[in-house]
């Protein structure tokens, strides 16, 4: 059982890093420890921890609770039908005597499934859920947002930033759920480089023909929103704490620089049309 469960948490964390291009334990947000405490089990009230509070900060609910299908039916409420689970892995210690007749010790580690409470009727969100701490906006950041000819829509649904070319809206975590303002603006910034290479702003080729995760397209566009995001933090006067994040991007981008050396100029000329784009100049 071991093994099959070390397989599934690897398969699945695999495919998080392939679909979003980010390190899931190395998000920009506090996605562990949010708005409201650490992800936890709402019946129990633990928290958890290593390997879980990975998996459930980066299954992309806005709420920090969770459930097993038994614990919501058993405070009146329903799974969602169709919702998928998350799965949790529990470690117990225990003994098995040898053909010796000494006793060994050995971990055995199984696993079961949780539910987000955003997945689940019938149960009422605890008021410290409701009521988020402040967020001291950046002015210069704020002017920025405000004046710029980029308009699509910015959500706040769930905790995980992207852009979507297709339906052309910025999803962004939270608010709160940023340790410092600078965090959640140099984030967003990276977003609104991808929205400017939509058809009806830049009509970018790298927006529109991303093949995958470290195919050539791909790490173009994510060095141009890198770079734009940069350009924007430098106008602004903030840190970019996006950069620590494009760790997760080096090797595909090692392996793209070295087949094409005019990627970097091309991005950043790129980036630059983007920010000025932006910036309305």
């Amino acid at each position: 059982m071991s093994a099959k469960v070390y397989e599934m948490i690897t398969d699945r964390l695999i495919k998080e890093i392939e679909k979003s291009g980010k390190l899931p334990w190395r998000m920009p947000w506090n996605g562990q420890v949010g708005a409201w405490g650490a992800h936890k089990n709402l019946a129990s009230g633990k928290a958890y921890t290593g390997i879980n509070a990975i998996m459930t900060a980066t299954a992309g609910f806005s709420s920090p609770y969770w459930l097993t299908l038994k614990q919501a039916n058993q405070l009146g409420g329903k799974v969602k039908a169709g919702s998928k689970g998350t799965p949790i892995v529990f470690v117990t210690k225990t003994e098995k005597e040898t053909e010796a007749g000494e006793k060994q010790a050995f971990t055995l580690m199984r696993y079961y499934t949780v539910f987000n409470l955003d997945q689940v009727e019938g149960i009422a969100a605890p008021e410290t859920e409701k009521t988020a701490p402040g967020f001291s906006p950046i002015q210069a950041c704020e002017e920025v947002l405000k004046a710029t000819q980029v308009r699509c829509e910015i959500r706040h649904a769930e905790n995980s930033a992207y852009y979507s070319p297709r339906l052309d809206f910025i999803n962004m975590p939270k608010k709160e759920n940023f340790g410092i303002p600078a965090e959640y603006y140099s984030t967003l910034f990276h977003e609104l480089g991808h929205a400017t290479g939509h058809p009806t702003r830049l009509n970018r080729t790298s927006l529109e023909k991303v093949a995958g995760f470290g195919s050539h397209e791909y790490s173009k566009e994510e060095l141009v929103a890198e770079m734009t995001a940069a350009f924007l933090c430098g106008h602004v006067g903030i840190d970019n704490h996006t950069l620590g994040n494009s760790a997760a991007y080096l090797q595909s981008w090692i392996k793209v620089l070295k087949g094409d050396s005019k990627l970097l100029i091309s991005a950043a000329s790129q980036a630059q049309k983007a920010a000025d784009y932006i910036l309305n100049r």
